[in-house]
């Protein structure tokens, strides 16, 4: 059965849909069957993996509101054990059409129900709020990723963001877990980067996962080639970030029998 983490964070541009293809993308590259369901009707999963939302026909919306079958909607990328469940325009709508609906925070959970046992890790990308559909990603998912960027106003509406998970775990989901918080746009140079880094490890201790996310030309410009950052360019920065993050889950889990020498791939040099 295939371990289901949703990242999310109302705060956007925090490196969330960036994290979460990427993670796939390394735990893909690392021989674990891996899907992306696009959670976000932005659909900024779907064109970073290759495809145009504008000419996709069955998405996670028609899962959701009409019962299509999901395998009618996994797409194959580009990527070697990386498949995609797509969104579209029509997820706004879906908040809407979910209020009057029975069990209405447990349909995206029926969707991956059927899925499941097809992979080792499926990733949700949310949007950028705590609507119906972000609350159904949390409803299904085991654990959530929190990406966080290494900036001023870090913190602001974690608050919030980790109120909505206490409900969740209450009220719909009481196996959900933090699976870590993720620092991300880590500029080494910046004294205000440093900062933060020491505030949310001062605030969160052993939450916040040891791999960081360095700014890096590469990764900002993968997603307009339709790639993830190990297809665009393995050897930069910001493939050798999110393979650790891979590696760095895969060893929480005892996944992997890389030696301790192995363990952390060496940072590179900024490209």
């Amino acid at each position: 059965m295939g371990k289901v983490i949703a990242f999310a964070n109302q705060k956007g541009g925090v490196g969330k849909t960036t994290s979460a293809i990427n993670l796939a993308g390394s735990f893909a590259v690392l021989e674990h069957k891996t899907l992306i369901i696009d959670a976000d009707p932005q659909a900024n999963a779907t064109s970073g993996v290759g495809f145009d939302p504008r000419n996709i026909t069955t998405s996670i919306y028609e899962c959701i509101i009409d019962d299509i079958e999901p395998n009618k909607t996994i797409l194959n990328t580009a990527t070697p054990n990386l498949d995609l469940m797509p969104a579209h325009i029509d997820l706004v709508g879906a908040e809407i059409e979910l209020i009057n609906l029975p069990n209405r925070e447990k349909m995206m959970r029926k969707v991956i129900s059927k899925i499941r046992d097809n992979y080792e890790f499926i990733i949700i990308d949310c949007s950028p709020s705590l609507g119906l559909i972000t609350v159904n990603a949390l409803t299904a998912a085991d654990s959530v990723i929190i990406p966080v960027q290494c900036e001023y106003f870090a913190l602001e509406g974690l608050g919030k963001l980790l109120n909505t998970i206490k409900i969740v775990q209450s009220r719909l989901n009481p196996d959900l877990d933090i699976e870590g918080i993720l620092l991300t746009m880590y500029d080494q140079r910046l004294r205000l980067a440093k900062q933060v880094v020491e505030e949310v490890k001062t605030h969160f201790q052993q939450m916040v996962f040891k791999t960081i996310i360095h700014r890096n030309t590469r990764l900002s410009e993968a997603p307009s080639f339709g790639e993830t950052i190990i297809m665009h360019d393995a050897d930069s920065t910001g493939a050798v970030n999110y393979l650790n993050l891979a590696r760095e889950i895969l060893q929480k889990y005892g996944m992997t029998n890389l030696d301790e020498s192995d363990k952390q791939i060496p940072i590179v040099n900024e490209n």
